[in-house]
Parts: C-alpha cells; structure tokens; sequence
C-alpha cells in the first residue's frame, strides 16, 4: 500500500511537470511545497532554490498584497477562484516567447487558484495554476484596437481629423435633448471661411486644403476639451458649446476669429491669409429640435457674411415663436 502511494506520488509529480502550465501548491503560511518545470523555466528559479521557502521572500516582485487577499478568500470561500488577464495582465513577471508577440513583452497569464483539502477534511493548502494566454491576448488586444480605429475612422473627417458631419450632428441632437431635459444653456456656432471659392480658384485644391486643416487646427487649440467640433461640409465647421450662453460663447468665436486673420498658409512662395464670419445659437426651449437650432445659427451665420463678412452675430429671439433676428 505504501508503495502505492509512493508509484501514485511520482505519477503526480511527472504530469505536475509536463503539463504546459505552471503549478505551485502553497501552504497557509504561503511556503512553497511544488514548483513545476514550467515555473523554472519561466522564473529562472530552481525548485531547490524554493521549495520549503516564502513565495514572497523568493519571487519579491509578485503583487503581495492583492495575491495574498486573493488566497485568502479562496481559504475562506472553500471555493476555486479565478484572476483573468484582461483584469491583472500577469501574476509573475515572465518574458514571453511567443512569435506573435516579438518575445520581448510580458506573457499574459490567467491564474486558478484551487483549495485543497488534507485527510483530516481541512483545507490546508492552494494549488495556483498559470497559464500563458499571450497568444489569445495579443489577438484580442489587435482586435480591439483594430475596431476602435474603425470606430474612429467612421467618425472622424479625414481632412481635418474633427468629427465628419454624420458623427457631429449625431452629436448636436444629443445636446439638444439633454438641453431639453435639464433645461441647462449650450450655444451652437456654425462658421465658415470667406471667400473660399477664390482661394481654389487662385492657388488651386490643393492650398485650399492647405486653409482648411490650418483653420481646423486653429480651432481645436481654440476650443475646451469639453466642446465638440466637426466639419459639417465643405469650408463650414459646427461647434458645439455645452453650458454655454451665447455670451460666452461670443468669447469664443472671437478669439478664434482673431487668430484665423493672423494666421497664414504657405503655398510655394506665397502665403495666403483667410478670415471666417461666424453665427451664434444659444438653445433655447422654443426651438422644436436640433435642425431649428442649426436653422437659428445657419441665419446668424448668413447676417455675417451680410454684413461684411469677418465677424461674429449671435442669433437672438423676437417673439415667443420660432423666430430669430441676429445682433452683432
């Protein structure tokens, strides 16, 4: 009988070593009572040079505090616990050889750890099992990026990298209904750049484009982090101004203003010089929905270029209707 447990003992511990995963069987007190060859491999620490010792005294860098919670909840619920790569992305600190990662980052490892039980009926011991899943994890961290640049692509103007007219007026409808329901002020200010027709015609497609990623990156320095701007078509831009009164955002459009005039655009060996006329919208709960309030900027836009062009005109209510007149 003895000499079937000692047959049994060496079965255990030859699957404990070929199996493609690394085993460490911990007591209590957290002293190392197995250490399979995938662990030496991967720590570079012989099983002699652990077994009977701390883990934590042998391997320092593992994450003390969360392993240990984690060991002890596993005590306490008598139950298997789990710890995914896509929460903790590894346990131990060991180099990954996979092709599909370049063997230079750390191997992605999911962790078991199983209670187990002595021939008294109490649990005594953990049985932590990791496995590498870099090859998994790599694919699906590719994946997830591969369809957060589709995402963005799907949104963004190609020319100006601000939202395209589908993504921005997306946006502007869930302003205004969030206008709507807490009854809180935002301004919408439609531009566009005077003249532009002349600077194709004069310098050709290409500086026009020139112009128009000059005034896009104008404007995204100009504006909060907060504000949403797009290019809704063409040489016209929409900006969105959450809790913003037309007065304040008054302030913007004319400091965006200000820095277009200044700003130039090389083509060969001319410079070109542009302005944009600008109209402002604060919402307003007379307004039926988001295509009246960019009806309401669109026509302070039109009084702008009216007027002479280079300027801002914020658009203002008349009557209790759906009117609106634009003031400067």
């Amino acid at each position: 009988m003895n000499q079937m447990n000692i047959a049994d003992f060496h079965l255990t511990l030859q699957v404990m070593d070929n199996i493609d995963a690394g085993v460490v069987i911990l007591d209590r007190s957290y002293t190392v009572l197995a250490w399979n060859t995938f662990m030496q491999a991967y720590s570079g620490i012989n099983s002699d040079c652990i077994l009977g010792h701390n883990l934590f005294d042998v391997v320092p860098d593992l994450p003390k505090e969360w392993l240990k919670n984690k060991i002890a909840s596993t005590f306490k619920l008598r139950m298997r616990s789990f710890s995914s790569w896509e929460d903790r992305t590894h346990v131990f600190n060991f180099q990954n050889f996979s092709p599909i990662s370049g063997g230079t980052s750390l191997m992605f490892q999911n962790m078991t750890l199983t209670p187990l039980k002595s021939l008294s009926g109490e649990y005594t011991h953990i049985c932590m099992t990791i496995t590498d899943v870099s090859d998994i994890a790599k694919s699906k961290t590719h994946l997830r990026e591969s369809n957060e640049q589709l995402t963005h692509l799907s949104m963004t103007d190609r020319l100006t990298q601000l939202y395209n007219r589908g993504h921005w007026e997306g946006c502007l409808q869930e302003e205004f209904e969030r206008c709507r329901q807490f009854q809180q002020p935002a301004t919408l200010v439609m531009f566009d750049i005077d003249h532009f027709k002349k600077v194709n015609d004069t310098y050709g497609h290409i500086a026009g484009d020139g112009v128009i990623r000059t005034v896009a990156s104008l404007l995204r320095r100009t504006k909060r982090q907060s504000d949403i701007a797009g290019r809704y078509g063409g040489e016209e831009f929409g900006v969105i101004l959450p809790n913003t009164t037309a007065e304040m955002g008054l302030y913007f459009t004319e400091r965006l203003r200000k820095r277009v005039e200044k700003s130039y655009v090389s083509v060969d060996v001319r410079s070109i010089n542009v302005t944009i006329s600008l109209g402002v919208s604060e919402w307003n709960p007379t307004m039926r929905n988001h295509e009246a309030w960019m009806e309401s900027a669109d026509n302070a836009l039109y009084q702008s270029k009216q007027r002479g062009r280079n300027q801002s005109v914020i658009a203002e209510i008349i009557s209790n209707t759906n009117e609106f007149a634009a003031s400067s």
